[in-house]
C-alpha cells in the first residue's frame, strides 16, 4: 500500500506541524476529525499556522472511514474520544499512529483496534501557541520518531510513511527501539515540565539553580524505577540543550499560564498507576502530581475568597 488518505484527530501544535508538511503533497487527502461544534467551528475558522490561514477539509469518523493513515495528536483529556473516533474509521489497512506525548496511548488503541494496526511514534516540537494560532519553526523542529513496536522496520508500512513524511518535507527519524525513545521523552518531560510548571520559571532555572535542579533529578529517579520494573534501562538525560532559551516556558507550564487543565494525568497519573501495580514508591512524582492538580484548581477559581471577608481572625 501506499498512503493516499490521511485522517488527523487532533488539530493543536502536533497537528499544525502535520497540516502544514501535508498541505504541500498533492497526491495525499489530508482530512481533520471532529463532530459537532467543533467541526463546525474548524470548517469555519481554519487555523493560522507559522501567520498563513489554512482552511481545513473536516470530516466526522464515519466519514474518514477507511483512511490509510490516522494520526492522534491530542491532549491526553481527549484520548478517550480519540480512541473512540479511530475505531471508527480504522479499516482493514489503516495504519494508526499517536504522536501524543506519554507511553501509554498506543496501548488504548491497540485495544480498541488492534495492535496490528499501530505504528509506534512520538514527536518533538518546540510550540507556542495562542488562540487559533500555532507557531513553531518548521526547519529547527526535530519532528516525528517512529517505528514498529518490535523494531522490524522493513515492514512496507513503514516505507510508506517514511516516503509520506519525505514528500511532506516533514522531518522524521526511524528508530530501532522506539518504546525506549517513548519512555526518555516522557522521563524528559517529566523532569522538566513539571518543576518548571510548579515554579512558573523558565527552563534556565535547572541550571542555575540547585534547589530547582533537585526537584528535577527526584522525579527523575521516580521515572527510572518504574521504568527498571518495566524492564527498560533508560540513558542518562542530556543537560542544557543547545539552542534552547533560558527563557522557554514548556507545555504543562504554557496551559497553567493560559488557564488551561495540564497532561497531568498523562505523565505522573499513569506513572503513579504503574508504580502503583509493581509495588514501587514514587513519593516525589505524587506530591508534584498532587502539586499541579491544586494549581488547576487555583485556576478554576476554587480557591477564589475575596468575597469572604475575615472578621475577628488574628494571626
Amino acid at each position: 500500500m501506499s498512503v493516499r488518505s490521511v485522517a488527523l484527530i487532533g488539530a493543536g501544535a502536533i497537528g499544525a506541524y502535520v497540516i502544514w508538511g501535508l498541505d504541500r503533497v498533492n497526491d495525499v487527502g489530508l482530512c481533520v476529525v471532529a463532530e459537532g461544534e467543533r467541526k463546525e467551528r474548524l470548517e469555519r475558522d481554519g487555523i493560522e499556522i507559522n501567520g498563513t490561514h489554512y482552511d481545513l477539509c473536516v470530516k466526522t469518523p464515519e466519514e474518514a472511514k477507511g483512511a490509510d493513515l490516522v494520526i492522534v495528536a491530542v491532549k491526553y483529556g481527549g484520548l478517550k474520544e480519540a480512541v473512540s473516533a479511530v475505531g471508527k474509521i480504522c479499516g482493514d489497512n489503516t495504519v494508526v499512529m499517536s504522536l501524543m506525548n506519554g507511553i501509554d496511548s498506543e496501548e488504548k488503541i491497540a485495544a480498541a483496534v488492534g495492535e496490528d494496526h499501530v505504528v509506534y511514534s512520538l514527536m518533538r516540537i518546540a510550540s507556542r501557541r495562542v488562540g487559533n494560532s500555532v507557531i513553531f519553526n518548521p526547519y529547527s523542529t526535530l519532528g516525528i520518531f517512529y517505528g514498529e513496536k518490535d523494531g522490524n522496520n522493513e515492514t512496507e508500512r513503514i516505507g510508506d510513511l517514511t516516503e509520506l513524511f519525505e514528500k511532506a518535507g516533514l522531518n522524521h527519524h526511524l528508530l530501532d527501539d522506539i518504546v525506549l525513545d517513548q519512555w526518555v521523552k516522557y522521563m524528559e518531560n517529566i523532569a522538566y515540565n513539571i518543576p518548571q510548571a510548579i515554579l512558573g520559571v523558565g527552563y534556565g532555572s535547572f541550571f542555575d539553580s540547585d534547589n530547582v535542579a533537585f526537584m528535577r533529578d527526584a522525579l527523575e529517579r521516580d521515572v527510572r524505577k518504574v521504568a527498571e520494573a518495566s524492564g527498560l534501562a533508560l540513558p542518562p538525560m542530556s543537560g542544557f540543550r543547545k539552542g534552547y532559551k533560558k527563557a522557554a516556558r514548556y507545555s504543562t507550564l504554557q496551559d497553567l499560564d493560559a488557564g488551561r487543565h495540564t497532561e497531568i494525568d498523562m505523565f505522573l497519573g499513569v506513572l503513579i498507576e504503574k508504580a502503583k501495580a509493581y509495588g514501587i514508591d514514587v513519593p516525589s512524582a505524587e506530591y508534584a502530581y498532587h502539586t499541579i492538580k491544586a494549581l488547576e484548581e487555583k485556576n478554576d477559581g476554587l480557591f477564589d475568597y475575596t468575597e469572604q471577608q475575615l472578621v475577628g481572625e488574628e494571626n
